[in-house]
């Protein structure tokens, strides 16, 4: 039970008190196995005493799948700046190791049990059928049309299956039709439209744009050799790399165009580590390898 005026933590696996001590431990760390919350709030923090507990009866309720920490930001300056938190109470969802999700103010009970019951839902593995894991088996071995009827078979079940509607989206951009698998993307069901496969696919069809225009390895790669602080090289170079399939080297051109300038052109080194790290699997070796190193980056 939680009282209305409590601010501290119970401590616990699931919800503990965080520091600049602790945070890489119980945050970075621990949300590569499951989604960490965490609640940046003061003692003096009026609305910070509602959400706090009603945060974290949500987190007890979803029984392991979540955890909570809760950072004082007056003791944790550091790290309320580097996350840019101006205002309490601010939340953010952690998951491999990034931000993923966050919101400032109290929110009504109904909407906190949907923000936490959503990062629950990711570290499950999605209840998927033999059929599903079966489609995907046809799609990998190029038998897209054997694929494409057995998601919609799915959906013609289960409507809402968000990782079946993805499987349709991926055998339009397996025949090149990159404009249907974005009309697709774009008609995606309101219930499913923010679900990580289908956003999962969206990256996909951004990534094959780029690959559409992407320009000359060879040329690029020398113009990065003569001018190492020539970012947009860099970043052009990135691409080529990844529409050529070297994914692995664009993810660590872009890694090293975000240490020399992490905020050229708007943060785009970030942004398009996002977008191919959304693109794979969250387990991918590429994924957890790169996401660490940002990380490390990012709150060193």
């Amino acid at each position: 039970m939680f009282g209305l005026g409590e601010t501290q933590a119970p401590k616990g696996d699931l919800i503990k008190d965080g520091s600049e001590a602790t945070f890489m431990e119980d945050v970075i760390e621990a949300s590569r196995e499951v989604p960490v919350i965490v609640d940046f709030w003061a003692p003096w923090c009026g609305p910070c005493k509602t959400l706090g507990p009603a945060l974290e009866a949500a987190v007890t309720a979803a029984k392991g799948k979540v955890k909570m920490v809760k950072v004082d930001v007056d003791q944790n300056q550091r790290i309320a700046a580097q996350l840019r938190v101006q205002s309490i109470p601010t939340v953010y969802a952690f998951w491999q190791g990034q931000p993923l999700d966050a919101f400032q103010g109290a929110l009504p009970q109904s909407e906190i049990k949907a923000f936490v019951d959503k990062l629950a839902a990711m570290a499950g593995d999605g209840g998927l059928g033999e059929a599903l894991e079966a489609a995907e088996q046809m799609l990998a071995e190029g038998a897209v049309t054997d694929a494409a009827e057995t998601f919609a078979a799915i959906l013609g079940e289960e409507p809402d299956n968000a990782a079946a509607y993805a499987g349709l989206i991926r055998c339009q951009l397996a025949v090149g039709d990159l404009d249907q698998a974005q009309a697709m993307a774009d008609a995606a069901p309101g219930k499913i439209a923010g679900a990580k496969e289908i956003e999962a696919a969206r990256a996909q069809i951004a990534l094959a744009r780029q690959a559409a225009n992407a320009g000359p390895e060879a040329d690029l790669r020398a113009a990065v050799d003569a001018d190492p602080d020539n970012h947009q090289a860099r970043f052009d170079l990135a691409q080529a790399l990844h529409a050529s399939g070297k994914v692995e080297e664009a993810v660590d051109q872009l890694l090293d165009l975000f240490r020399r300038d992490r905020e050229w052109n708007d943060g785009a080194a970030r942004a398009q580590l996002f977008t191919i790290f959304d693109a794979l699997k969250p387990q991918d070796p590429i994924v957890l390898k790169g996401r660490r190193k940002l990380s490390s980056m990012i709150f060193a």
